[in-house]
């Protein structure tokens, strides 16, 4: 019993020294202090105290309690190493909330950022198809005339059958007098032709697209009274503030771009309404209501007159503007000319002139109001208005100057680009001219005729 109240007294020692911190027990003498620990205060927390090793050296029990304090002494190593990496990991936690916080604002600004340059994307993309809109009725327009170009190859391979069927029919004869049967047709159809009087429009075909040159407003033309020789092509490009024309030889040459010469004009022009006619330019010449005859073989003015009471620069132009207040265009019948004034409240007037002397010949006023005119043009004395500048183009409304009276009509036509600043009738090719944002296109007419007979008076 008393062997073991002397092992058990130094672990009641630190089991008491372990309940009760506070208290302040100094070591008896041949006891040793192994570790101690105070609070901020300065108070003992923890001491623990065993008897020196000289005193119980020899028994079994006193190794077995020095090795459980060293043991303890290891342990209290262990936990400060670990307290300390506890903190150098804690601190390193820190850092990378800190560098966490950071990443987060970065993905956060980045998905801000990409939605915008979402946002900024969808919206060109939106743009750009709203500039590809107009494409599509053009694209549908390239079908039909794929589909017409497919029925042309068919006709063609019929036509080449039946073309040499008739070279086996007439293998026989003999070139000459072939030739000479060819010859006495067309002399049939002049004469024949020749018996057309003036027609009615009935219907406008195409367009034929030409070239795509220049700018939205512009004029080309070929001259109505030339020889079937003579083919040249002018251009003229824009509505205002030049003086340049632009001559080729033929259309093929005015497709490909080739000029054959460049004049400059005396005057600058206004409008597109411009006209070329027995070899001499005629235009509207700049801020005025005067009117230029300009020869292209003499290069000078051969004459140049005002037309009285006419409005001018944008007084009285057609509905899409560009200073077209004075409208020079030739048909079967002559030369005319289609205004506004005053006098006539803004309404169409249309007046023939000689085309030496531009003098004025005779005048009709209309009760159109020429601002609501798309572009007009003369057919066999017919003065045609359209709304040429809408999607939905027509022909809608015919002053007759032989009778003097009008009527509305209905005749549609296709407005492929949307936009027509020159539409002229050419009374030798029966076709309309027409530059339509950049294109130069040309309609075909129909004309409803009436053929004269030797017994008609």
């Amino acid at each position: 019993m008393r062997v073991l109240l002397s092992v058990l007294y130094p672990v009641l020692s630190l089991t008491i020294f372990g309940l009760y911190p506070s208290m302040t027990i100094g070591p008896k003498e041949g006891w040793q202090v192994y570790s101690s620990a105070q609070d901020a205060d300065g108070r003992c927390i923890c001491t623990v105290v065993a008897p020196e090793q000289n005193l119980c050296s020899r028994d079994a029990k006193s190794r077995q309690l020095r090795q459980l304090l060293e043991k303890v002494h290891n342990m209290s190593q262990s936990i400060e190493v670990l307290n300390l990496r506890t903190q150098r990991d804690f601190q390193y936690v820190m850092k990378m909330e800190n560098q966490m916080k950071g990443l987060r604002t970065k993905f956060r600004q980045i998905e801000d950022d990409r939605k915008s340059i979402i946002a900024r994307n969808f919206q060109e993309l939106n743009d750009k198809m709203d500039e590809l809109k107009p494409l599509i009725p053009v694209l549908e327009q390239y079908k039909m005339d794929a589909a017409v170009i497919s029925l042309f190859k068919d006709e063609i391979k019929n036509l080449s059958a039946v073309l040499t069927s008739i070279q086996e029919e007439l293998g026989a004869f003999d070139y000459d007098e072939l030739y000479q049967r060819v010859l006495r047709l067309d002399n049939r159809l002049r004469s024949c032709m020749g018996k057309l009087t003036c027609g009615k429009l009935m219907k406008i075909t195409g367009p034929v697209t030409i070239k795509t040159s220049g700018t939205r407003f512009g004029a080309w033309m070929t001259d109505p009274l030339a020889s079937t020789r003579n083919n040249r092509v002018w251009y003229m490009d824009s509505y205002t503030n030049s003086k340049i024309v632009r001559e080729y030889k033929t259309m093929d040459d005015f497709v490909a771009g080739v000029v054959s010469r460049t004049y400059s004009l005396p005057f600058k022009w206004e409008g597109t309404n411009h006209m070329v006619y027995n070899g001499s330019l005629y235009y509207n010449k700049y801020q005025s209501n005067i009117i230029v005859k300009y020869s292209f073989e003499t290069g000078s003015v051969l004459a140049q007159r005002a037309l009285e009471f006419a409005g001018f620069h944008n007084m009285y132009p057609y509905t899409w503007g560009g200073f077209s207040d004075i409208d020079v265009m030739a048909d079967e019948l002559g030369m005319w000319v289609v205004y506004a004034t005053n006098k006539n409240a803004g309404n169409v007037v249309v007046s023939q002139i000689d085309p030496d002397t531009l003098h004025v010949l005779k005048t009709w006023n209309t009760e159109y109001s020429k601002r609501n005119a798309g572009e007009t043009f003369m057919i066999c004395g017919t003065l045609y208005i359209t709304n040429s500048h809408l999607s939905g183009a027509k022909v809608y409304y015919a002053y007759s100057t032989k009778t003097s009276t009008y009527e509305y009509i209905d005749i549609p036509f296709h407005n492929q680009y949307f936009h027509i600043s020159m539409l002229d009738y050419n009374a030798k090719e029966r076709a309309l001219y027409a530059w339509n944002n950049g294109h130069q296109v040309i309609f075909n007419v129909t004309l409803f005729h009436v053929i004269k007979t030797d017994d008609d008076s």
